[in-house]
């Protein structure tokens, strides 16, 4: 980046440094840092909507429907989430490539289980070998992305389903003795005063969801976990600036950033919660009523 950086082996001190941070590696680590965030922007929302979606059938009046919410939130509840992203996203991509390969070679002979491998046609790769590597991260990323939303999904599903049931009965029955249909008793009354109970167990959700970023180590995508490894390791083959082992340092640096996301998450959660406790009859809400008075 900078011009005195052309010639290495003569830089010493701070210029050294400053040329070493500003390496093309060093950039694509600084831009991980958003690939975290872009993860956790995407992801939240999605795991809500797949958990608004199981609380809704875990509470449905149609028996299959309940069964299929309270199976989709036990099953995934029930197995480590290690085991769940390291099998469902492998799963997943063989399911849509073999979808692929059904479509578009037809003709194709040999067996698609080869012992221990799995092999399609060339043109049913998905992304196709000759995709960019920009392109094959991406498509990791969305992989990663569904994967997190249906995990935290079958969390959030619970969260909310108790949270339905614990707004009291007596408003819904006092908006059914209004004239209100029991779809608008739901929109208008139940999911507005839901949230009151649901916001702690989502605030929990929110950390955990941000604790297991890392996840995304694991599953090949480049992100902070995985350059913080590879530039603090010591290496003098692949690095025109080597040096000894600095891990300890990167990791560091993970530390702080994962603990000030957690702080700036934490003072928003806890604003969010003050707003949705104003006027509600609960302890927050008394509280905060009191302390206007």
């Amino acid at each position: 980046m900078f011009e005195f950086c052309a010639t290495p082996k003569t830089l010493e001190g701070l210029t050294w440094l400053s040329c070493y941070l500003t390496t093309g590696k060093h950039m694509e680590f600084y831009f991980s840092f958003l690939t975290v965030l872009a993860l956790l922007a995407i992801a939240a929302p999605a795991a809500l909507a797949f958990g608004f979606g199981g609380a809704m059938a875990a509470r449905s009046l149609h028996r299959p429907v309940r069964w299929f919410g309270s199976v989709y939130t036990s099953m995934v509840r029930g197995v480590p989430d290690i085991v769940f992203f390291l099998f469902f996203v492998i799963a997943l991509d063989q399911g849509i490539e073999w979808l692929t390969h059904q479509v578009i070679c037809p003709d194709w002979s040999e067996p698609i289980r080869q012992g221990s491998e799995f092999k399609v046609c060339p043109a049913a790769k998905v992304p196709p070998n000759s995709a960019s590597h920009l392109l094959h991260q991406s498509y990791a990323f969305a992989l990663a992305v569904l994967t997190f939303a249906i995990v935290f999904g079958a969390f959030a599903a619970n969260v909310l389903k108790g949270a339905m049931d614990a707004v009291p009965r007596a408003q819904i029955e006092t908006a059914e003795a209004y004239g209100m249909s029991p779809r608008q008793s739901f929109r208008r009354i139940l999911v507005p005063q839901m949230w009151t109970y649901a916001l702690p167990g989502l605030s929990n959700l929110w950390l955990i969801l941000i604790k297991a970023t890392p996840l995304l180590f694991l599953l090949g995508i480049q992100d902070v976990v995985y350059w913080a490894r590879e530039l603090g390791a010591s290496k003098s083959a692949r690095f025109d600036y080597p040096h000894a082992d600095w891990r300890l340092y990167y990791f560091l640096g993970l530390l702080l950033f994962y603990l000030l996301l957690t702080r700036v998450s934490e003072i928003f959660l806890a604003r969010l919660a003050r707003r949705f406790s104003h006027g509600q009859a609960t302890r927050a809400g008394e509280t905060l009523r009191k302390a206007a008075a």
